[in-house]
């Protein structure tokens, strides 16, 4: 057996390869829409991608699932968990594999028990892994958002995301019992989680890459709740706001992802046309850093400094609704932003224009603008002596 973890650091975000090295069958578990990545992994190996499988619907990424099976010819693997409304409304129409609890699936010799651990998502399943060529006891668990390193998967999300009126507490319940089930499995069982540190799915997540179950029945506070009613309690506490395009997320991973758009180069635009674009109501970004946006930029523009976090800013300020123009040092950043946006469905970028374009503007006599920067320090100490106000 082999098995390879991809790690996204913009997403925080893990999906794995599973093959069997006798038969050169392979599944992949939680693909993002990188599916180039899975691609060329199965075919430097000269493995075959028999299944491309979920944990669940996700709510920070759009899922590769569906366009990495007609890609490769292989078969989804869809939870049939959910009901009527956290069910897989594509899976009929994409000729997925809907599969239960306790469902197997083999992938040459190696076998991947289905284990339904509600509590993050009404739908959510982890895999059990079994080395078959071995032995049948599983070797690791591929958990999705169930369990992480040091944490689980927040239970709040279809309340805050998908105004599912009152379903956290009950979701905190669910989980409870989900963490319950582990209680049959060994300490030896590895944990291989589908995020990481920097992860919005969860409050407190580790940054090692895996773990075991021995390791976090000692140290993960989730498994150290002694009863039902005070995990309740303290999963759903200081669980950080999540970021506002979750809840589209949610809708296009469960009713479909849209395969990407062609990538072809971004044209570039220089500062008139950027002023043009402002008119019809694109979003332009200003991915320069905050201190260089500070001291001049075109009025209109959104300043998200280019970073790891890019996607995860501009998903909370951009709307999915209007084209957008990256403002960028150069080609490369640009292009690097564009496909961090693409990551969870922003692929409309139309245009790049370099950071000489404000030079031009000014050049040309237009109008720039500026923001003065204050350390969240030097503002308390302002505060203070201006007579109060809440401190920052």
């Amino acid at each position: 057996m082999l098995l390879e973890r991809y790690y996204d650091d913009t997403l925080a975000q893990a999906s794995y390869l599973v093959a069997c090295e006798q038969t050169g069958d392979a599944i992949i578990v939680d693909p993002n829409r990188d599916i180039e990545t899975y691609i060329q992994a199965a075919a430097s190996h000269r493995f075959r991608i028999r299944y491309v499988a979920e944990t669940h619907i996700h709510a920070d990424f759009l899922s590769g699932s569906r366009e990495l099976a007609r890609s490769s010819g292989a078969t989804v693997v869809l939870s049939e968990h959910g009901g009527e409304d956290w069910g897989y409304r594509y899976a009929n129409d994409s000729g997925a594999m809907l599969v239960r609890d306790g469902a197997t699936l083999a992938v040459g010799n190696v076998q991947l028990r289905v284990l339904h651990t509600p509590g993050h998502t009404p739908e959510h399943i982890s895999f059990l892994v079994a080395d078959t060529a071995l032995g049948d006891r599983p070797m690791g668990m591929l958990s999705g958002d169930f369990l992480f390193v040091g944490d689980v998967g927040r239970p709040d999300l279809l309340e805050k995301t998908a105004n599912v009126a009152g379903s956290m507490e009950k979701a905190a319940r669910q989980l409870f019992a989900s963490l319950q089930r582990l209680n049959t499995l060994p300490d030896y069982l590895q944990i291989w989680p589908g995020h990481g540190a920097g992860s919005a799915c969860g409050k407190a997540l580790g940054s090692v890459p895996q773990s075991t179950l021995g390791y976090e029945r000692l140290y993960n506070p989730a498994l150290q709740q002694s009863s039902e009613a005070a995990f309740a309690e303290w999963v759903l506490a200081d669980q950080p706001e999540p970021p506002r395009y979750f809840a589209e997320m949610k809708r296009l991973n469960r009713d479909g992802p849209p395969p990407r758009r062609k990538t072809e180069p971004i044209p570039q635009l220089d500062a008139t046309a950027i002023q043009n674009v402002l008119a019809q109501r694109h979003w332009v970004v200003d991915v320069r850093s905050s201190a260089d946006f500070g001291r001049a930029h075109i009025p209109g523009t959104i300043n998200i400094p280019a970073s790891k976090s890019v996607a995860t800013y501009a998903g909370t300020v951009l709307s999915y609704d209007r084209p957008i123009v990256i403002l960028a040092r150069a080609f490369d950043q640009a292009t690097r932003v564009a496909r961090q946006l693409a990551l969870i469905g922003l692929d409309q970028v139309v245009g790049w224009s370099s950071a000489d374009s404000v030079k031009d503007m000014r050049s040309q006599g237009g109008q720039l603008a500026a923001v003065s920067l204050t350390h969240p320090r030097a503002l308390a100490e302002r505060l203070d002596r201006d007579g109060g106000g809440p401190r920052v």
